[in-house]
């Protein structure tokens, strides 16, 4: 597990990284981008700032520290969440139930797009709970996810 410390001012979003995302960089750069996981949290530390929000992240391959992270967001005073289950998306129900169940607007992502690829990538347990699914732009997907973000942020409730 990785953690990547609070940066910026502003409502805190949680960006999350599920499992194999910390190989990102060297793994299979045509479908994921030729950027690191670091490289895509500096990126997102920037644009937070630009945006008035603050990031904090998280990378696992374990599917209890993504719903451990999840479930306790809101009593942190997380405000949003930006997710990328990596393949626990199509799998885990129980990423999908914490989703569902921490009280915060969640966006997925996903750097591929996961509908072009395998027949097993096509279905998205997580997605049915998620505020919005972004997915098929590459590193940029994260940016497109943190602006999903500061915008449902920015809803009247």
């Amino acid at each position: 597990m990785k953690t990547y410390p609070r940066t910026g001012q502003g409502p805190l979003v949680l960006v999350l990284h599920g499992p194999n995302l910390g190989a990102l960089g060297r793994r299979d750069p045509g479908h994921y981008g030729a950027l690191d996981l670091d490289q895509i949290m500096d990126r997102l530390a920037k644009l937070a700032g630009e945006l008035g929000l603050a990031v904090e992240g998280l990378q696992s391959d374990a599917e209890g520290d993504l719903v451990e992270a999840l479930l306790a967001a809101a009593g942190r005073g997380v405000a949003a969440a930006v997710c990328n289950p990596g393949a626990l998306a199509h799998t885990s129900y129980a990423v999908r139930d914490a989703v569902e169940a921490c009280g915060i607007p969640v966006v997925e992502v996903h750097l591929s797009n996961v509908h072009a690829r395998e027949r097993w990538r096509h279905h998205l347990a997580v997605a049915p709970v998620a505020a919005a699914v972004i997915a098929g732009m590459g590193p940029a997907s994260y940016d497109l996810g943190l602006r999903a973000a500061a915008d449902l942020l920015a809803r009247p409730a």
